[in-house]
């Protein structure tokens, strides 16, 4: 099932967020058509033109936005100046709440990748009588398990890697929680010192993907890659700000909360974070979902195989109106 033709937002903005943030969104498709939010991964990547084409323009009113600090929302965490104290879960869920006021939309299908994932579910857990359906890739619920297993524990699978990952940090950084180890390197008030942090964090990132291509362009951008790191290692030093009990994961403790929501989630059988069985556990955890496991395909929402199964979950949902089940 192929991608839907490339299309261009029929209406954007810049949500004033407060604390000095303006969110940019944007929305195409069908302006009558069913509410979709589309939220992208990271911490802080942005939202792309590619998210556009896994939904039907002729059946969604299809919403994406670029997250608190990242693409063309401001101030961009890149800045040193940016403060971060009022980049959180809870302050991205308000937004989106915000915004659903602001275009008017009660219910909508909620679509994330990777962390895109993890605020989508924690959205539908606290909000779920707004949220109609949940289409989630590349699964994520922000625990400090996972954390740790992408930092450190993926160091046994990539040692050469994993080598000069550590070699970036001072010799008493190297033991104990390595995203709070680069998170102050990456706050650090020298410039030199905060670059070349976030390129040992995105080389580590690049390194560790399982499947090819085994580069990511938009990490030669070095605006993108500060925020990117910076943004990133911000939410892991603070365990996703998900609250005390994070350690096993906040999200799938509360899986019960989705029950009544039905989801889809779609994911690679070489993406690593399967290495902790994360996906399983919602999925058996979660009434009302279905999993769809691709073979051969990694962390990657636009792989062969991953990008049919989205588009067959969105077109499958496009036939449930907001508001009937």
């Amino acid at each position: 099932m192929a991608l839907y033709p490339e299309i261009e937002p029929y209406d954007h903005g810049m949500l004033e967020a407060g604390d000095g943030n303006r969110v940019y969104w944007e929305t195409c498709g069908n302006p009558h058509g069913k509410p979709a939010l589309v939220l992208h991964g990271g911490p802080g990547s942005g939202c792309t033109p590619y998210f556009r084409r896994l939904f039907d323009p002729a059946a969604y009113r299809i919403v994406l936005l670029d997250q608190r600090g990242c693409g063309r929302s401001t101030p961009h965490a890149s800045a040193y100046d940016t403060d971060m104290s009022v980049n959180t879960t809870a302050h991205l869920m308000a937004d989106l709440e915000r915004l659903r006021a602001q275009l008017g939309i009660e219910r909508w299908l909620v679509w994330g990748v990777s962390w895109g994932s993890v605020l989508g579910l924690r959205y539908a857990q606290t909000h779920p009588e707004v949220v109609s359906e949940l289409v989630l890739t590349g699964v994520a619920t922000g625990s400090n398990a996972e954390v740790a297993l992408l930092t450190r524990g993926l160091g046994r699978i990539f040692p050469e890697a994993f080598r000069r990952f550590l070699a970036e940090l001072p010799d008493g950084e190297r033991e104990g929680n390595l995203a709070a180890a680069y998170h102050r390197l990456l706050e650090s008030p020298d410039p030199e010192v905060r670059e070349r942090a976030a390129r040992a964090w995105t080389d580590w990132e690049t390194a560790t993907i399982p499947a090819p291509p085994r580069s990511v362009e938009r990490f030669e951008d070095p605006v993108f890659r500060m925020g990117f790191a910076r943004t990133v290692t911000h939410y892991w030093d603070q365990d996703h700000f998900l609250g005390e009990g994070n350690d096993e994961g906040v999200v799938l403790r509360d899986a019960h909360l989705l029950r009544g929501i039905p989801g889809t989630l779609v994911q690679g059988s070489l993406d690593f974070g399967n290495l902790l069985g994360i996906v399983w556990r919602l999925h058996h955890a979660w009434p009302g979902s279905e999993l769809v496991v691709v073979d051969d395909a990694g962390h990657d929402a636009g792989a062969p195989g991953v990008t049919e199964a989205l588009v067959a979950a969105t077109d499958r949902y496009a036939q449930r109106r907001a508001g009937r089940s």
